[in-house]
């Protein structure tokens, strides 16, 4: 080894580069490198000025959402889960309208399985292998044996505004609301505490827009299909 290459060698880390301009960026700068998605998990449509909706569904604590809606939303919003990495166990007295869905998902790999109510295994959830359980249970949806826990949320779908929704709603982090009657449409606005103009616009919904509420946001987003999805499920629709 010649001495030039003894001085600039450094024990452990090699040989030193060659020297260039660190890459920064001054703080008025750092607007434009703003990414337009406020957290990371599944993309489920486009807000009111177009920009990504995002709900992150694989938490580290217990989380559950109602869903007042459709079976298309619901079923858009689990196949998107499951290409994030998710296992969706899909409980459900219509197995086969999810049929379709589950040997389409995860080309060949099981990861949307179908259960009959009352009847979803433990699946052991873990940050390696999250878990979605979407209840797709009528009306009157029991109570569940595998309930909503660390890395395992739970989605509850709700056709229309039924006895068990308030209950649902009101321990649920996130409620999601599809077109609904105006007789509907008032008592879900008593229940949220939404706005006159929220309200009002929910009876007047088109398909594949829903009203996503937390304790603190509102926001409509607007679902579009890509065209996989849509030659597998079709396109938006409120009613099944």
């Amino acid at each position: 080894m010649s001495a030039g290459t003894s001085a600039r060698s450094r024990l452990g880390f090699g040989l030193i580069g060659p020297r260039r301009g660190r890459h920064t960026v001054s703080y008025d700068e750092l607007a434009a490198l703003a990414v337009p998605v406020g957290d990371d998990g599944t993309v489920i449509g486009v807000d009111a000025e177009g920009r990504p909706a995002v709900l992150g569904v694989n938490r580290p604590t217990p989380y559950e959402v109602t869903l007042i809606g459709g079976l298309w939303t619901a079923q858009v919003l689990a196949l998107r889960s499951a290409a994030t990495g998710a296992r969706i166990a899909v409980e459900t007295g219509r197995a086969q309208a999810w049929t379709g869905l589950a040997q389409a998902a995860g080309g060949g790999q099981p990861c949307i399985s179908l259960h009959d109510v009352g009847r979803v295994p433990p699946q052991g959830a873990s940050a390696g292998s999250p878990v979605v359980v979407v209840r797709d249970c009528g009306m009157r949806p029991p109570r569940g044996r595998v309930v909503a826990g660390p890395w395992q949320s739970v989605v509850t779908l709700l056709p229309y505004l039924s006895p068990v929704a308030p209950r649902l709603m009101d321990k649920s982090a996130l409620v999601g609301v599809q077109r609904v009657s105006p007789d509907e449409a008032a008592q879900i606005g008593r229940i949220l505490n939404l706005s006159a103009a929220e309200t009002q616009a929910l009876s007047t919904l088109a398909d594949g827009v829903t009203l996503w509420c937390s304790d603190r946001d509102r926001q409509f987003v607007m679902t579009q299909a890509t065209d996989a999805e849509s030659g597998l499920l079709g396109g938006a629709r409120r009613m099944d």
